[in-house]
C-alpha cells in the first residue's frame, strides 16, 4: 500500500468511525431527547456502516461477501431514517408514529428473509442484477420524499428569506445524504473509473463539518425545531395575531419607525409590548416575512412615494431619507422588491412635463 493509499485509508476509516461515535452519542447520550435526534443518530450509524464497508472493500477485494451484504443492507435504513428525521423536525413530531414503526419493521423483515434465503455469498449475480439496484431505488425514493418535505424551505431560499439555524441544519443533512447517494450511484454505473471511494471521502468531510459545528458553535440548541417549541405551544390565535399586526402596522405608519436606519427588532417589539422573539415568530407565522423584509417594504414604499413626487432630492438622498445606511443596500433592496432600479421607477412613474 502506497503512502497515498495509507492516507486515504486513514482519512476514510476515521470518518466512518467518527460518524459511528456521533450516532451513538445522539441515540444514547444526548441531553436533548428529541425523536429527531434519535433518527439522526440512527442515520449516522447506518451511514457509517455503509461507508465502513466501502473502505474495507476498496482496499481488500477478497473481503468475504457477508461483510458486503451487511454494508449494503444498511442502505435500506438510510432513506427511512433521513425521511423520519426531517419529518419529525418539520412537523414537530415527539412520539414515534405506529406507521413509521411498521415501516422499519417491514424493511428489517425483508432484509433478514432475503439475506437468509439469498445470501450474497451464494447468489452474487442475483444481488448485482436485482437486489442492489432495488436497494438504491428504495434509498432514492425516500430521498425524493425528503426533498418534497423541504419544498417550503427551498421556496424561502428562492425568495431570499433568512433561514433559521435548524432549517439550515436539516438542509445540510439532506444535501449530504444526496451527495453520498449520487456518488455511489455514479460508482455503480461506472461513469468514472476509481470513483467508488469517493463516497467514503465525502462522508469523512461531512462528518468533520458536523463535528466542527457541534464543538465550535456557541450554542447548538437552535439546531432543532424543538428548541422553540416552548413558545410554539403558546402560539397566538388568529384573532389576537391579526389585532397585534394591525397595531404593528399602525405604529410603523404613524411613527415612521422604518426611517430609523438602526431600527432593531427589539425596538419595534417594545412599541407593541412584545418580546423580540415573539415578534419574529409573529411575522414569520402570520405575515410570512422576516423582520428585515417587513421593515424594508415600508422603506421602499416610502421611497416610491418620494420618487413619484418629482422632488429635487437625489436618489442617494432618498435612500437616506427612508432609512437605508448605504446606497448599495438601497438599490439592491429596491430592485428585489420592485423589480427595477430607483431611477427606472422614477422615469416610469413621473409624468412628462
Amino acid at each position: 500500500m502506497s503512502f497515498g493509499d495509507k492516507v486515504l485509508f486513514f482519512f476514510s476509516t476515521l470518518g466512518a468511525f467518527n460518524g459511528l461515535i456521533i450516532g451513538i452519542y445522539y441515540i444514547f447520550f444526548s441531553s436533548k431527547k428529541y425523536l429527531s435526534n434519535y433518527f439522526l443518530g440512527a442515520l449516522l450509524m447506518v451511514l457509517s456502516i455503509r461507508i465502513g464497508k466501502s473502505v474495507a472493500y476498496f482496499f481488500d477485494y477478497s473481503l468475504p461477501k457477508i461483510y458486503l451484504q451487511f454494508g449494503l443492507t444498511a442502505c435500506f435504513f438510510i432513506g427511512p431514517f433521513l425521511y423520519f428525521f426531517i419529518k419529525s423536525e418539520i412537523s414537530h413530531i415527539k412520539n414515534l408514529p405506529k406507521s413509521w414503526l411498521w415501516q422499519l419493521m417491514a424493511w428489517f423483515f425483508i432484509i433478514v428473509v432475503v439475506g437468509l434465503i439469498y445470501p450474497y455469498q451464494s447468489f452474487p449475480k442475483l444481488w448485482g442484477r436485482y437486489i442492489i439496484p432495488i436497494i438504491y431505488l428504495q434509498w432514492g425514493i425516500y430521498i425524493a420524499f425528503s426533498v418534497f418535505l423541504l419544498i417550503p424551505l427551498l421556496k424561502k431560499i428562492t425568495r431570499k428569506e433568512s433561514l433559521k439555524p435548524f432549517e439550515k441544519w436539516i438542509l445540510t443533512i439532506c444535501a449530504a445524504v444526496i451527495i453520498l447517494f449520487i456518488s455511489y450511484v455514479w460508482a455503480i454505473l461506472n461513469i468514472t473509473k476509481g470513483s467508488y471511494i469517493n463516497g467514503a471521502v465525502y462522508f469523512s468531510i461531512i462528518i468533520y463539518f458536523v463535528v466542527f459545528t457541534l464543538l465550535y458553535r456557541k450554542k447548538t440548541n437552535d439546531l432543532s425545531s424543538f428548541s422553540s417549541q416552548k413558545y410554539a405551544d403558546k402560539k397566538l390565535n388568529d384573532e389576537d395575531a391579526q389585532l397585534i399586526i394591525h397595531n404593528l402596522r399602525k405604529v410603523m405608519t404613524e411613527k415612521e419607525l422604518f426611517k430609523n436606519p438602526n431600527l432593531k427588532i427589539n425596538d419595534l417589539a417594545k412599541e407593541i409590548n412584545l418580546s423580540g422573539h415573539q415578534l419574529s415568530q409573529l411575522l414569520n407565522d402570520n405575515v410570512e416575512k422576516n423582520f428585515t423584509l417587513f421593515v424594508n417594504e415600508y422603506r421602499i414604499n416610502e421611497a416610491c412615494k418620494i420618487l413619484s413626487e418629482n422632488t429635487n432630492l437625489t436618489i442617494d438622498a432618498i435612500g437616506d431619507e427612508v432609512g437605508f445606511n448605504a446606497k448599495s443596500t438601497f438599490f439592491a433592496t429596491f430592485k428585489k422588491i420592485k423589480g427595477m432600479t430607483p431611477s427606472a421607477y422614477q422615469q416610469s412613474n413621473t409624468p412628462d412635463l
